[in-house]
């Protein structure tokens, strides 16, 4: 609503008409305008029809500084001043605004303000206790009503109780005391009414019926009074009541201390300080008015006396000696008991509060304690008990490492197992749980993290979404490296495209790029899970050393063994080889001391080389890493001459010493030595089936092994015909195999699916496939072919079973494709997914060949039978991820453990490799309810982790074997690069995740009958060393096993071999079966005919089974067998049912049965795997030793010398262990 105006009235509706005037620039036409429309008193008028006409003509628009000008000054003049000085926050300027921002806003000056009060009710008090002691009771002069003065004197002291009112309202005070008294209370006087005027608001009433200003007024008002009415001066003025005063002034400092420092203290701190000064306030209070209040009784009380009083009185003790005997001081008693009874449990319970708060946000770490011990900090959204421990085992199970602390940083609440756990003493004194957030500055400062050694940031894979839980991972870790820069990052990623993210961490491990590499070997090296799992797991090798059971206390003992690092000048290992070659510095080492020397690292050059080869000359600035029980370090070296004399032969001569001899001597005396190192116990007569046959048939001799060679020598080694093609593609195939198989070439990929993926050079197409050829069960326009069957592979396929394409599978088909996997053997690759890849996936893989996926899931019986199920060699079934997250959380594997169950007894031939979520879970893998050999490794599992084993799952069959394995098991890898910072490198060349140039890469060789000569590890050592360059770094067993059912003895199975169990023939068949065990005792292996009806027994194995057999006093009973005999008939009936519901699907798919075999399974065979096993360890049949070949790109090809073959033994092993463990399915 407008109203008249005077003509200089600023007017907020002629900002339009001066805006448009000022941009066309006529001004003077404006301000004329302008001086109109001010000096009517209607209103302001605008001439439409002229702000169009100037809005058309097309003049340029002034400036907005001219436009805010015009604004602001109005009709003026402008010369020569384009600027206008413009002054903000003119509001402060006032003198209470300057005052409020002294005394209550500004941080440092409002601390001073308190500090400064705190201290003068601290004085005001002081004051009130010297009076009282200069207080005379005996005389006080005071004031009657009509202002008479009169002096009284205490009566003198009798028994009664009569009260001496002017004792209670006057006393004696001194001048000088007085005067102080004034003073101080004038000044506070002034502060109150100064602070109560600039935090007025509107009400006064509010203000004046606070009780910190009643009790202002009340110590200070009568002061005040006394100045103008002296005969006031020796009125009673509780002075005492100013230390509550005290107590909100002293809370109110810390409030602003904490502000001026910007740092804030823990609550606890604050509470506890509340509570103590409440109860100093109620005691001082209680001390000083019993003491004035008695001084009107017969008795007086000294304020010492009271002050005691009143602390047996609070204390609930009361000895009754003190007591006030007169009404008014009994009734301050009562009021002070009431009031305490109100205030002090609140206080109380606010204190408890803090305290079950505290001890779940966990505190602080002190400052102190930062800088003078050290501490690494870890980072988890969710901290669960398992993750917990095997963080904790790992970390501390380096002796380094003993006197560390470990800080928790968590946003979560602690978890009540967590919780128990950590208030053991051996981790309550070393770790410190916080509840915060790594994104906030103030909880990594209480966790003290630019202080820290280490920061490990681990990844929640438990979520639905992994994405989101990497994008978590990496906010903590750039806002870790904000805050301190210095301190160490080692982050755990999930999804190798968020990878790069975190490329500025000193370590990352990316979880789906282990898994799927991991899963890839394990179809082509078995048990490459396993071998990796225990490599980088600290032990002792004290597992299963107490087991009735060889191949248990085996394979503990050899779990042991890790990677350590020494520079070859410090090493007693390897110095010596100062100057020779790397293989045969590997080789002696070896056999002198136990030791597998993998890999070095030139003092000029940041890479890990694993096996670079007999050309590489060992140097002492050197670094070697080597695979042992321990490191150099903590090894005592115990030399026994003795041996030598006692022994037949001086072996180790033969090795050690430089010899002069020429090369044939050498290689007929290893001959010789090979000859006399054989068992002694073993029958003459079977010696000569340890013999290879030469080329004219004559089995005379046995072939030697060549010894190893200081210095490399081109015409010594054997080459890798990897890159040579017609060595591969033209000998003993078909045309039609040779065009197929040349078809491929080798190159590197054209895409990458994310960054950061480390360029291999793989087998190729020479042109990329189109999409539609990807799809197995459809055709399209260049094929017709829909189902496994038609394509006609020469390989068995490795079929993948995954929830989505994800960037990771990428990693999964490289190993596989790699240009050192000889191409007759490359597997076709099937991907069973539940959603269709996309075209960004499809693009990745298009140039690999034999690579295709399907649509379809693994409880599908259809879907499995058209991926051509029963033509696979390995199936691989990954974790999906929206099973992960249960509302159990050991749940989360359900439904894999119960499909891969069910595949496992319809397929019982198929290698099913699994990854689950919980390692726990693994015991359910395979499960037999009635297997007592199961239930006898479930309680050894127990007893290793009552003895605190990290490795307490490593007895179970399927983990073993390498047929199951979980990712978290590799978090372990994180956690000894903070130790060991070579473990990551050297754990992602093993998986062939990085190609370093001259580094080596992890292969497999099957052990043949026509390699049995060999008959140790050491002496195979031997050979791979000087005939191929070649590694060797462990073996994967596979024993023949009979379970048992029956119920267990002693806490052990019946029998290990199964004596009398799977006798379904008689007593006839039980006879030949003995018969057949004595024999086998006698020969090393069995014969052709006895392989295929009886199991391989081994000789230690088979005692066990008799000591366990003559426990057994009492035969089985006519009953027991023939409920054995129905328990054998009710499982062929199973599993023929089985077979014929399979059978029957194949029909409908019209698929042909002929490929589908129900009887074969490895139900009867346990596998384990030997890490660097002793060098007298004895090969056997069908073992898979774990070789890292060198890099056959590392240098020139040599020609292959034909008779160096033949006298090497007979031509090389077979390697690459992929398709030899089956038969060759034509489709």
């Amino acid at each position: 609503m407008m109203g008249p105006r005077t003509p200089t009235e600023p007017d907020a509706t002629m900002s339009p008409l001066r805006r448009s005037s000022s941009s066309h620039g006529d001004r003077s036409d404006s301000t004329e305008t302008l001086q109109k429309n001010n000096s009517s008193n209607s209103g302001v008028i605008l001439d439409i029809s002229a702000l169009k006409l100037e809005v058309d003509s097309e003049v340029p628009p002034l400036p907005p500084r001219y436009r805010f000008r015009d604004l602001l000054l109005g009709d003026q003049s402008f010369q020569n001043d384009d600027r206008v000085q413009v002054e903000f926050y003119v509001n402060e300027n006032t003198f209470k605004e300057r005052l409020k921002l002294f005394f209550i806003k500004n941080q440092r000056s409002s601390l001073r303000i308190r500090l400064f009060n705190f201290s003068l009710k601290l004085l005001t008090c002081a004051l009130y206790v010297l009076r009282v002691s200069l207080d005379d009771p005996e005389q006080v002069t005071g004031v009657c009503v009509n202002c008479q003065n009169r002096t009284s004197t205490t009566a003198e002291s009798t028994e009664s109780t009569e009260i001496n009112w002017d004792l209670i309202f006057w006393v004696n005070r001194r001048v000088p005391v007085w005067a102080i008294q004034v003073i101080v209370a004038l000044i506070s006087f002034l502060e109150a009414m100064l602070l109560t005027y600039l935090s007025y608001k509107g009400n006064i009433w509010e203000q004046m019926f606070q009780i910190s200003f009643i009790l202002e007024m009340i110590n200070t008002v009568p002061f005040i009074i006394t100045i103008f009415w002296p005969p006031l001066r020796n009125i009673f003025i509780p002075v005492f009541l100013n230390c509550w005063l005290a107590k909100c002034a002293l809370e109110n400092m810390i409030n602003d201390l904490h502000r001026a420092i910007q740092r804030t203290h823990s609550a606890m701190f604050n509470q506890v300080l509340i509570l103590i000064c409440t109860l100093l306030c109620l005691v001082f209070t209680g001390a000083c008015g019993i003491q004035h209040l008695e001084r009107a009784s017969n008795q007086n009380l000294t304020l010492f006396n009271s002050l005691y009083f009143c602390i047996v009185t609070f204390s609930t003790v009361g000895y009754g000696d003190v007591t006030p005997h007169i009404w008014p001081s009994q009734l301050l008693v009562v009021i002070l008991i009431c009031v305490a009874l109100v205030v002090l449990p609140l206080q109380f319970e606010e204190l408890a509060y803090l305290w079950m708060e505290r001890q779940k946000s966990g505190g602080n770490y002190s400052r102190h304690r930062a800088q003078t011990e050290k501490h690494a900090v870890l980072c988890v959204s969710s901290l669960k008990i398992d993750l917990l421990m095997d963080f904790l085992n790992e970390f501390y199970a380096h002796p380094r490492l003993q006197d560390y602390y470990v800080v928790i940083l968590c946003p979560t609440e602690m978890d009540i197992q967590v919780r128990r756990v950590l208030q053991i003493p051996l981790w309550s004194q070393r770790v410190i749980y916080l509840q915060g957030s790594a994104l906030k500055d103030t909880d990594l400062m209480r966790a003290k993290m630019d202080d820290a050694e280490a920061c490990f940031i681990l990844s929640s894979r438990n979520e639905v979404d992994r994405t989101a839980a990497d994008h978590q991972t990496i906010l903590r870790a750039w806002a870790v490296k904000d805050f301190a820069p210095n301190c160490p990052l080692y982050v755990q990623i999930l999804k190798p495209e968020n990878k790069f993210h975190v490329k500025f961490a000193d370590h990352v491990v990316c979880e789906e790029e282990f898994k799927y590499a991991m899963l890839a070997l394990n179809c082509v090296c078995p048990a490459t899970s396993t071998l990796v799992t225990l490599l980088v797991h600290t032990s002792r090798g004290q597992e299963g050393q107490l087991s009735p059971e060889q191949w248990q206390r085996t394979y503990g003992r050899c779990s042991g063994n890790e990677v350590y690092h020494i520079r070859l000048c410090d090493s007693k290992f390897f110095g010596e080889y100062d100057g020779k070659s790397f293989t045969y510095a590997s080789f002696h080492a070896h056999k002198k001391y136990g030791v597998c020397l993998i890999g070095v690292k030139r003092e000029d050059n940041k890479s890990i080389l694993l096996n670079p080869g007999p050309r590489h000359i060992m140097a002492a600035p050197d670094t070697c890493y080597y695979i042992n029980i321990t490191k150099e370090e903590n090894s005592a070296f115990i030399f026994k001459q003795e041996e030598k004399d006692n022994k037949g032969l001086p072996v180790a001569g033969l090795y050690d010493a430089p010899s002069r001899l020429p090369v044939h001597s050498i290689i007929a005396s290893m001959g010789t030595v090979a000859i006399d190192l054989q068992n002694p116990t073993d029958p003459p007569e079977d010696s000569s089936k340890l013999t290879l046959p030469t080329e004219n048939g004559s089995g005379s001799r046995r072939p030697s092994i060549a010894p190893v060679l200081e210095i490399a020598d081109s015409s010594s080694i054997l080459p890798c015909d990897l890159l040579s093609d017609q060595s591969e593609d033209e000998t003993n195939q078909s045309d039609e195999e040779s065009s197929s198989v040349s078809d491929f070439v080798k190159g590197y990929p054209p895409n990458s699916p994310y960054i950061g993926s480390s360029p291999t050079l793989c087998h190729l197409l020479p042109q990329k496939a189109s999409f539609c050829c990807l799809r197995l069960d459809k055709g399209c326009r260049h094929n017709s072919f829909e189902d496994a069957k038609a394509y006609g592979f020469k390989n068995k396929l490795i079929i993948v079973s995954a929830e989505m394409a994800g960037n990771g599978l990428y990693n999964f088909i490289v190993p596989l494709r790699a240009y050192y996997r000889p191409r007759k053997e490359l597997n076709p690759i099937v991907l069973l997914l539940d959603y269709p890849p996309d075209n960004h996936f499809l693009e990745a893989i298009c140039c690999f060949p034999m690579v295709y996926f399907m649509a379809g899931t693994i409880d599908n019986l259809d879907n499995l039978l058209q991926c051509g199920i029963i033509y696979a060699d390995n199936l691989v079934v990954v974790d999906k991820e929206s099973t992960m997250s249960a509302e159990e959380d050991y749940m989360a594997d359900a439904k894999t453990i119960v499909n891969v169950q069910t595949m496992f007894r319809l397929f019982p031939s198929l290698s099913i490799i699994t990854e689950l979520t919980h390692p726990s879970n693994m015991r359910f893998m395979q499960f037999r309810a009635k297997d007592c050999y199961s239930l006898a490794l479930s309680k050894l599992e127990k007893i290793e982790r009552d003895k605190g084993s990290n490795l307490a799952f490593m007895f179970r069959l399927p983990f073993a074997a390498g047929r199951v394995f979980s990712i978290s098991m590799l978090d372990t890898l994180l956690y000894q690069s903070f130790v060991k910072d070579y473990m990551i490198p050297i754990a992602r060349l093993l998986l062939g995740l990085d190609t370093t140039p001259g580094s080596g890469y992890l292969c497999a060789m099957k052990v043949t009958e026509e390699d049995l000569w060999i008959r140790t590890y050491g002496r195979l050592f031997q050979k791979l060393c000087s005939s191929s360059a070649e590694i060797p770094i462990g073996i994967y067993r596979t024993e023949s096993h009979m379970f048992s059912s029956s119920e267990l003895k002693d806490g052990y199975p019946q029998s290990q071999v199964s004596i009398n169990v799977e006798d379904t023939g008689g007593d006839d068949q039980r006879d030949n079966r003995r018969e057949s065990w004595k024999e086998k005792t006698r020969t090393h292996r069995m014969s052709t005919t006895s392989e295929s009806e009886h199991p391989l027994l081994r000789k230690k194995s088979l005692q066990w089974a008799r000591r366990l057999s003559r426990k057994n006093t009492k035969p089985p009973s006519r009953s027991e067998r023939f409920s054995q005999q129905r328990l054998n008939l009710y499982r062929r009936s199973e599993r023929q049912e089985l077979s014929e519901l399979v059978k029957n699907r194949m029909k409908h798919l019209g698929l042909p049965t002929v490929g589908y075999d129900e009887m074969n399974d490895h139900q009867n065979t346990l596998s384990y795997v030997l890490i660097n096993p002793p060098p007298d360890t004895m090969l056997e049949l069908n073992d898979i030793v774990y070789i890292i070949r060198s890099d056959p790109l590392a240098g020139p090809n040599v020609p292959e010398d034909p008779a160096q073959g033949q006298s090497s033994g007979g031509g090389r092993m077979r390697q690459e262990f992929g398709t030899e463990t089956r038969d060759e399915t034509h489709l």
